[in-house]
């Protein structure tokens, strides 16, 4: 495709396309940002401006751009079985060797997969499956789902919901009357004043635990959370807060639900993120690094505890009513299994761990003594920035001053993206695992730049 007609399509985009999570008049003001190849960890705009991915598309390119292996196999599946649904006991060769190639990595417990489109899909699903699990226990009340403030979990009509961020409510009915919000477990940000982190978490699950008698826990279904909160902050909560967490749920019979569509699949520098900070959950669910990105593809498993609920309940109900057309879809299933065998085949969960660690102490390096740089967190190849107006008192930049999007822009103009989070004051980093010593200098160097332009 030559310019011309890259420049016409850039022209007619905002004629024809109703972008996500975008804003309609700045579309049509100034026009989309046509990306026109990918290699490695750079992508190329519609001028030729090669840029530096530091968000690897959007927290999901784990294995990189341009990887020819994907794109071989994905044709060869195609040339195969382009596509056949599993409905009614279908099924595929190629979903079958994924399920047994997840399971060799998921978290203990985990026994049964179900396949889907995208991580809100897979966290509809879970909803769904959680009531239906309880329903069949004789428990049909037990339909409210827990979920935490600045939580993200998907833009459907449940799981936006779910989702803890104010933005993805409004001029909506959302959340849903089932849904009940907890607190944000970030400690720097939410800590009142002279409290210990352990204090903190004990108020915390304190008032999950008050939460849980007030609804009544013979109403809740099921408790989401992300291992290491991505959009939300890139938020880890205390040391004592996840073991704690699970011995209530578990008291109480509520589901524990591992949100991984962020963490999974090496991202933190372990396959998932639920074993390294000590979640056992009920059941998971992931997307994103599944394929890289490559294909639509997202799980939901459950643990064969729950299956074997389901089993009986099939034997007097029928069919298991849930699905999608693209359930179990072959070349998406034949991607994922090309995907981890990359993943497998060029250690890239150690890579994400020591390079992340490398990254992370890059990161404290340049930023611990800087005025606007409150903390920074997060594990393996995903990491947080927080700005901050006043360090002493920890204060977060006003929302009207924009200071994520203004470093995001200048970071841009160096030729690195990173992620804004405006809600919370933040830049998101979640580079492709492979993402090399020179390429954390580049990002590291434009991330100065950018931040040192604040005032």
């Amino acid at each position: 495709m030559d310019l011309a007609q890259i420049k016409s399509l850039i022209e007619r985009d905002p004629e024809l396309i109703l972008h996500p999570a975008s804003s309609i008049s700045a579309l049509v003001e100034n026009g989309p940002q046509m990306i026109t190849s990918g290699k490695g960890s750079y992508i190329q705009d519609a001028e030729g401006n090669k840029l530096l991915d530091a968000i690897a598309g959007l927290w999901c390119v784990n294995v990189g751009y341009g990887r020819m292996e994907l794109t071989q196999f994905m044709k060869e599946a195609a040339d195969q079985l382009a596509f056949y649904h599993t409905f009614s006991n279908a099924s595929n060769p190629w979903q079958v060797l994924l399920a047994e190639k997840l399971f060799k990595y998921a978290p203990k417990g985990m026994g049964k997969v179900f396949f889907g489109s995208s991580g809100s899909d897979a966290n509809d699903t879970l909803i769904k499956i959680a009531w239906h699990y309880h329903s069949l226990l004789g428990k049909p009340e037990k339909v409210k789902i827990i979920a935490r403030e600045q939580a993200y979990h998907g833009t459907s009509i449940s799981t936006a919901g779910l989702t803890g961020l104010g933005n993805f409510h409004k001029n909506y009915p959302i959340p849903l009357d089932f849904i009940v919000h907890t607190d944000c477990p970030h400690y720097y940000t939410r800590a009142r004043e002279n409290e210990s982190e352990q204090e903190f978490c004990n108020r915390l699950i304190g008032n999950i635990e008050a939460l849980i008698e007030r609804e009544g826990a013979d109403t809740i279904a099921a408790f989401f959370a992300e291992p290491i909160m991505a959009a939300g902050g890139i938020i880890e909560p205390p040391a004592d807060y996840y073991p704690r967490l699970k011995k209530l749920l578990k008291e109480n019979n509520i589901l524990l639900v591992a949100d991984e569509v962020v963490c999974g699949f090496g991202r933190l520098g372990s396959w998932f993120g639920s074993p390294l900070l000590d979640l056992e959950p009920d059941m998971l669910s992931s997307a994103k690094g599944v394929t890289s990105g490559y294909f639509p593809m997202s799980i939901a498993m459950i643990s064969d505890a729950i299956w074997e609920v389901l089993k009986g309940g099939s034997e007097t109900l029928g069919g298991f009513f849930h699905g999608y057309t693209y359930s179990g879809h072959p070349v998406g299933a034949a991607v994922g299994l090309a995907n981890i065998n990359i993943i497998e085949q060029e250690g890239l969960v150690d890579h994400a761990k020591s390079q992340g660690a490398f990254l992370h102490s890059q990161l404290r390096n340049a930023f611990a003594n800087h005025p606007h740089v409150g903390e920074i967190r997060g594990r393996g190849m995903l990491a947080g920035i927080q700005l901050v107006e006043n360090k002493a008192a920890r204060k977060l930049p006003e929302p009207s001053l924009k200071w994520p999007l203004k470093v995001a822009q200048r970071v841009r103009q160096e030729g690195v993206i990173v992620r804004p989070l405006p809600s919370v004051g933040s830049i998101a980093i979640s580079p492709p695992l492979n993402f090399s010593t020179s390429e954390v200098s580049s990002l590291i160097n434009a991330l100065r730049i950018g931040i040192d332009e604040l005032n």
